[in-house]
């Protein structure tokens, strides 16, 4: 692989691994790689609208039983309770630690639905060629790609009362298959956001715009 030339004088492109924006051909660029880290230099990321439609179909998916499934189970004097997502909610909210309770249910509830309707909504637009308010929906793409990994305060959460609630009969607590398949939601849209290249959402308006100068040159 050959490393992409640096002439200034040429269009640039984005490595997608450690961000360094070099100088490419006007033509093909297939076989061109970083000079910084040699990962292959593309324009936009490849196979980017399926490969987000693929991991957010993937986190629909595993999004049900994460709500159906137990998080995590509890036992006190021998006595176990098992929670999912919700039922773990109104726990803390009946038993006045509404606060907490507030940023489980943002977190683990809101945010994920929220993250995988915006992105979907996104990866749509693109596909239809929208034009409706770029700067908004590129503002969009930038929150849920900030935001997304804070879904993940529920596993948190589980994964430190697992490790510090161990008194053997006395009170013990396991994380369950509710809690696997809620991480999985976390990782598949993030990296369902990561796969998304919001350039695109650009693409349209230039395409548009270069179509509307040819017209004008022919008339």
């Amino acid at each position: 692989m050959s490393a992409a030339t640096t002439d200034p004088a040429g269009p640039y492109a984005q490595c997608h691994t450690c961000e360094l924006v070099v100088s490419v051909p006007l033509g093909p660029i297939h076989g061109l790689g970083c000079p910084r880290c040699r990962t292959a230099i593309h324009r936009r990321k490849p196979n980017s609208l399926a490969r987000t439609w693929s991991l957010l179909i993937a986190a629909v998916i595993c999004y049900v039983p994460a709500n159906i499934y137990p998080v995590m189970e509890v036992t006190t004097l021998g006595r176990p309770q098992a929670d999912t997502i919700l039922s773990g909610v109104v726990y803390l909210f009946a038993h006045g630690m509404w606060p907490l309770s507030l940023i489980v249910f943002v977190a683990s509830v809101i945010v994920p639905v929220l993250k995988i309707i915006a992105l979907g909504s996104l990866a749509l637009s693109v596909q239809r060629g929208s034009q409706w308010r770029p700067h908004d929906r590129a503002r969009l793409y930038r929150v849920v790609e900030a935001v997304g990994r804070w879904s993940m305060v529920d596993v948190y959460v589980v994964t430190i009362l697992v490790a510090l609630v161990n008194l053997g009969s006395l009170a013990s607590v396991e994380a369950k298959l509710g809690a696997l398949f809620f991480g999985a939601v976390v990782v598949l849209t993030m990296f369902a956001a990561e796969s998304f290249d919001p350039r695109l959402i650009w693409d349209q308006m230039m395409t548009d715009a270069d179509e509307g100068v040819g017209d004008a040159d022919g008339e």
